[in-house]
């Protein structure tokens, strides 16, 4: 019995039931703090809690190579074939895909030439399979590594909010960042059962900087309100008799006040047009550029989650305006990330992670032209210690199955597993176990743990 047969054998005694899922709740604007009339808004501005002990943990040793994680959903799902898994089918993919082999591996270089420029610093994993063949459920299974239809499913946090508040501990008190900053993602998986303290801070860039971070009658006059309310009811706020929810809410309420006339705020979450346009002059580019700002400012942010969707192509996949304009709008961003973070030093201790949902069918495009749901899919990785210039696994002729897995488990790759991946790489113990659940069925970290059936891909890290 070879690992593959082992993980699924494992896997039928211990399934993951797939079944209906709806969405699971996060903070909207409504539950944002509106301050003297000034409008802040941010789901982590509220109280610092402590985590609760870990409770059980298994002796591992984490990579512990990066300081901070970019995560990219491309949400609709990818062609892996027609992109960071190439496959040449002859009548199919267009001449315009250039096709080149950058650093042994083949590669669409018309589609994507700014990130085949940076390809020594990429690793590829192509032996990844998802679980489910569903947007919703598998959107949010890659943001929170695990299966939404499970037990808690409906309270499991996003990885972002397991990385804050393990990091809480390390902000120091002039850091005025969120620790997790959700940018065009609207839609993005939240804190789940945690403290709304890690919930990610969730932005649309826009050159004009972050909203509501000044008063319509002044910075003077704000500041007299301010402190006169401290006047009025600081015995409400220090030492409270009402215990400690008014200390938190005091909590709160600075915090957001550190955003407010705060010039490296403004620095990191507004931009020039000129350096917009070095990023494609996109949504995504534009994320892409605050992302690098933030970690730059070392304000405290260590976990970024970007969203680009549109890639559901189930028709005219080759037309203009689908997949071409959108691997552009890719590769731009992401090609520019990757130099600028290069430059500043900052791709060392900065691990980008990027993955759609799943993949899609292979060989011939349908008949509408297109290419349906499949579960073999790819993921990116680069910075944070990643060796680049290489593949991690290899598919078949027509990408349809791994044949390689390509690490230690000799297996398919998971969420699971990418997961565990970007907890150690950040020094967190992927097996940590909490039992501050509300149905008190312990939370995993990454699911099942303690028998070992997921782990980091440590492959990615060894030259």
């Amino acid at each position: 019995m070879n690992e593959q047969e082992k993980f699924e054998k494992q896997f039928r005694k211990y399934p993951h039931p797939v079944r209906g899922f709806s969405e699971k709740p996060h903070l909207s604007r409504r539950s944002f703090l509106s301050l003297a009339g000034a409008g802040v808004t941010a789901s982590w501005l509220a109280p610092s809690l402590h985590a609760a002990p870990v409770i059980k943990s298994s002796p591992v040793t984490t990579l512990n190579t990066a300081k901070n994680v970019i995560f990219i959903l491309l949400a609709g799902a990818p062609s892996h074939t027609d992109t960071f898994d190439l496959k040449v089918v002859n009548g199919t993919t267009p001449a315009t895909f250039n096709p080149a082999t950058v650093n042994g591996m083949l590669f669409p270089t018309g589609l994507m030439p700014k990130i085949a420029a940076q390809m020594d610093q990429i690793a590829i994993v192509r032996s990844m399979r998802s679980w489910a063949l569903v947007h919703s459920l598998s959107q949010t299974w890659t943001q929170i590594g695990r299966n939404p239809a499970g037990v808690l499913g409906n309270v499991s946090p996003n990885i972002g909010s397991v990385v804050a508040v393990e990091k809480a501990a390390e902000r120091t008190p002039g850091q005025v960042f969120p620790t997790f900053l959700a940018l065009n993602s609207g839609g993005g998986i939240g804190p789940g059962y945690l403290p709304s303290a890690y919930a990610p801070f969730k932005v649309t860039p826009s050159n004009a900087g972050l909203k509501n971070t000044t008063n319509a009658d002044g910075q003077t006059r704000f500041n007299q309100r301010w402190d006169f309310l401290h006047h009025l009811d600081d015995p409400l706020r220090v030492n409270s008799p009402d215990g400690t929810a008014m200390e938190d809410f005091d909590e709160f309420y600075s915090a957001a006040k550190g955003l407010m006339y705060n010039p490296v705020v403004t620095k990191a979450f507004s931009f020039t047009t000129a350096d917009s346009a070095l990023y494609g002059n996109t949504a995504f580019g534009n994320a892409c550029l605050m992302a690098k700002q933030t970690l730059a400012a070392n304000q405290g942010t260590r976990y970024i989650e970007i969203t680009l969707g549109g890639w559901d192509m189930h028709t005219n996949i080759y037309a203009a305006n689908q997949l071409p304009s959108l691997t552009k709008t890719l590769d731009n961003g992401l090609g520019q990330l990757i130099a600028d973070l290069k430059a500043d030093g900052l791709l060392a201790e900065t691990m980008i992670v990027m993955a759609g949902e799943f993949g899609r069918t292979v060989g011939k495009v349908t008949g509408a032209g297109g290419r349906d749901h499949y579960p073999q899919q790819f993921a990116l990785f680069a910075g944070g210690g990643v060796k680049g210039g290489r593949g991690i696994g290899s598919t078949d002729a027509q990408g349809a199955f791994t044949v390689d897995p390509g690490w230690s488990r000799n297996r398919d790759i998971k969420p699971e597993d990418v997961e565990a991946t970007i907890y150690s790489a950040m020094g967190i113990n992927w097996t940590n176990v909490r039992y501050d659940d509300p149905l008190g069925r312990r939370f995993y970290y990454v699911p099942s743990s303690d028998m070992d059936v997921y782990g980091p891909i440590n492959e990615l890290f060894k030259a």
